[in-house]
């Protein structure tokens, strides 16, 4: 069977190096590391096309970046794309904030019957290497990138191979590759002519993303490399984009992110910290060895929109021009109400961190059975308190949370009738959902679970708290 590694290096927006689930070889002794990674997966069929991006800091040598991929990849195979690839798919799948404001119990509640029908629970919501064993199988440039494809009889003879060529290799690279040279994969091998790269107005570098589409039988991710580059912890997130189905991991422990959680109003100030303080607790309960689902929804629509769902165009970008099928354009709604209209692709979005003692094995994704959670109803309540996973139908998951602003004003009848929601305030504009990105960089132990989340949370051992309700 052949099988599909993917690797790849991308930039976050805070992050101050490299980020890379592969291994970067150098020009020089200069040490490269990074912290994260972010992959884009596109899959229809055996057909996958991959998004790579990244930046660097660092010494003004060329470097390269090393891939293993399962065939020989060829100039038609690979193109370079807009630095700002990741911003709109990061946006609409993160981790969003929403705030509710409880209506006037002695007023009529307001019915809303959402237009989008299926959707209507949802508001708010180098030359040689002949001697080492090493084959160059294709040679050519894209961009400001010199790639050469090789192969290699043996990992030891790759390493030889890339001494020769001048560049330096990080401890254990021959060991970390010799598994892919046993399943005779070839390499991608990357070179960048530091020459024609564009500098920000900072003087860092910025590459262009390269996108890679090949065909494959299994969908796998090589993050043993990531860790030759590691300076502790990687994060990974993962977009997987396919026409009919969500995905998860195969090989190790899926656990859905704890949703439709309301907080106290303070966490507004530190959401991304809120967040990494979640996410790191729900890692530790299973030990750090799961991959955790963050969300999964049709392309074509959102609820809350922190930005508006993917368009055709992004969709082309990422590989739907070369996999044959279009996508829907989305209808109706607005920034922080519902988009909806056509079924669309499916987002999946996985998030692990790991090290050498978490995640030992490459990371094997297959499809999933459609995950409903973290929405609400017409009127603001809280629709689902977690994951539930559906026999078929539409993906409805995301990692949700909610300040709730509970009615302080008199409250002048015989029966009144709470728990009924508005997205606006009554004085004021909304704000609108924020999304939590740049996640490997947050704050870490800075905030306290216990004190800023009110909902009962059993598998975090998180009692909750009880709404206060001016009397």
């Amino acid at each position: 069977m052949r099988k599909l590694a993917l690797c790849v290096a991308v930039a976050l927006h805070a992050s101050p190096a490299a980020a890379f689930c592969g291994f970067f070889v150098a020009g020089s002794n200069a040490k490269l590391s990074n912290n994260a990674s972010q992959v884009a997966l596109l899959r229809q069929g055996n057909h996958t096309v991959m998004t790579m991006s990244n930046n660097y800091q660092g010494p003004p040598e060329s470097f390269a970046m090393v891939v293993p991929v399962p065939v020989v990849l060829h100039k038609e195979d690979v193109k370079t794309l807009p630095a700002d690839v990741f911003d709109h798919i990061d946006a609409l799948s993160a981790p969003r904030l929403v705030e509710y404001w409880e209506r006037d119990p002695c007023k009529p509640p307001v019915t809303i019957f959402p237009s989008a029908p299926g959707m209507a629970n949802v508001m708010g919501v180098g030359g040689g290497g002949a001697d080492h064993g090493v084959k160059v199988e294709a040679r050519f440039a894209v961009g400001e990138y010199e790639i050469v494809i090789l192969s290699a009889r043996d990992s030891g003879g790759l390493d030889a191979w890339l001494r020769e060529q001048k560049y330096h290799i990080p401890d254990g690279a021959a060991g970390a590759l010799a598994p892919y040279v046993r399943e005779q994969m070839k390499f991608f091998v990357a070179k960048v002519n530091i020459q024609k790269v564009h500098r920000d107005d900072h003087g860092v570098v910025v590459l262009s993303p390269l996108r890679v589409a090949f065909e494959s039988n299994e969908l796998r991710l090589p993050v043993r490399l990531g860790l030759l580059n590691a300076n502790g912890k990687q994060d990974l997130i993962v977009y997987i984009l396919h026409p009919t189905s969500r995905y998860e991991v195969a090989n190790y422990p899926n656990v859905f992110i704890p949703t439709n959680l309301e907080v106290v109003d303070e966490v507004r100030k530190s959401f991304p910290a809120f967040y990494a303080e979640l996410f790191d607790q729900t890692l530790i309960k299973m030990n750090g060895k799961a991959v955790v689902t963050e969300y999964a929804w049709q392309t074509s629509s959102c609820d809350p929109c922190p930005t508006p769902p993917l368009e055709p165009s992004d969709l082309a970008t990422l590989g739907g021009d070369v996999a044959g099928q279009d996508q829907p354009r989305a209808q109706g709604g607005g920034l922080g109400g519902f988009y909806g209209g056509g079924t669309g692709w499916v987002l999946t979005r996985l998030h692990t961190r790991y090290d050498q003692k978490t995640l030992s094995e490459d990371l094997i994704f297959r499809a999933a059975k459609p995950v409903m959670g973290g929405r609400s109803q017409w009127n603001g309540q809280s629709d689902d308190a977690g994951a539930k996973i559906v026999e078929s139908g539409e993906n409805n998951f995301q990692g949700r949370y909610i300040i709730r602003h509970y009615w302080s004003g008199p409250v002048k009848c015989a029966k009144p009738t709470y728990d009924d929601w508005s997205g606006e305030p009554p004085n004021g504009a909304a704000h609108e959902p924020t999304a939590a990105r740049g996640l490997a960089n947050a704050p870490r132990g800075t905030v306290a679970l216990p004190n800023v989340i009110t909902s009962p949370v059993p598998a975090l051992g998180l009692a909750g708290k009880p709404p206060h309700r001016r009397k």
